[in-house]
C-alpha cells in the first residue's frame, strides 16, 4: 500500500494515515514484472469507510506486513478496528476506502497541513498484501489525483513521502504521475527503537499533468 512512510503529523491536531504509506504494490513486482499473469488490473472505485466496514479494514489493518512502516498499532480486534474507524476514520478531512467490486481492500487519505491553509497536503495510502501486484494502488493514487483539487478548494500541492527502499510505493506514485523530488535525510522515525531512516518526497501540483 502506503508508498512506504511514516504516519507523519502535518498540524498540531491527531497524528493520521496521511502519508504515502505502506508498501502498496502497483501492477508491477519491484522488477517490472507483473505478478499477476498479464491480466488487466481490476475495476477500483473510491467511497467512505464506515463502521459496517471493520471487517475488511481488518485485513490490512491487522496485517504487519502492511502496517509495519507505520506508527499506529496494529488492530489485533475487531472491536480495535471499529475503535479505529470510529476515531480517526470517520472525522478525517479526506479518506476513502479503495474497492475492488463494493468490498474495501485498502484505503487512501489526503490530510491538509493545517498551518497552510489548505495549499499543502499529504497523501497516504495503504492496501491489504493479498491485493499487491495488481495495479490497484496505482489506479487508485490516480483516482485521487483526478478529484482532490477539485474537491478541496485552495489545494496547490500534493505530497507523499515514502521509505528510500521502498521502491514498490515509488513505482505507485511514479506511475500516478508524481514527481521526484528528492531524498529527505534521516527523516522517517525508526520503530521499536530503531533508528531514523531516510525517505524519498515526491509531489503532484494542481497546475500539473492530470491526463
Amino acid at each position: 500500500m502506503p508508498a512506504w512512510g511514516r504516519e507523519a503529523k502535518p498540524s498540531s491536531a491527531r497524528a493520521d494515515h496521511h502519508t504515502a504509506m505502506e508498501p502498496a504494490a502497483d501492477g508491477d513486482d519491484v522488477h517490472g514484472q507483473r505478478r499477476d499473469g498479464g491480466h488487466h488490473a481490476p475495476v477500483v472505485s473510491l467511497r467512505a469507510l464506515g463502521l459496517a466496514d471493520a471487517d475488511a479494514f481488518m485485513a490490512w489493518a491487522s496485517d504487519d506486513r502492511v502496517m509495519r512502516h507505520l506508527k499506529r498499532p496494529l488492530c489485533a480486534t475487531r472491536e480495535q478496528a471499529v475503535a479505529q474507524i470510529r476515531d480517526t476514520v470517520l472525522g478525517h478531512p479526506w479518506f476513502r476506502a479503495v474497492c475492488v467490486g463494493d468490498v474495501p481492500v485498502g484505503q487512501v487519505s489526503v490530510w491538509p497541513y493545517a498551518d497552510e491553509g489548505g495549499r499543502r497536503a499529504n497523501l497516504g495510502y495503504a492496501l491489504a498484501h493479498d491485493q499487491w501486484g495488481r495495479g490497484i494502488a496505482a489506479a487508485a493514487v490516480r483516482m485521487v489525483v483526478d478529484r482532490v483539487f477539485d474537491e478541496l478548494p485552495g489545494l496547490e500541492r500534493l505530497e507523499a513521502v515514502t521509505d528510500v527502499a521502498n521502491v514498490r510505493s515509488q513505482r505507485v506514485l511514479e506511475k500516478a504521475g508524481f514527481h521526484r523530488e528528492g531524498v529527505l535525510r534521516r527523516y522517517i522515525a525508526g520503530r521499536r527503537g530503531s533508528g531514523a531512516r531516510d525517505a524519498v518526497i515526491y509531489s503532484f501540483l494542481s497546475s500539473d499533468d492530470r491526463a
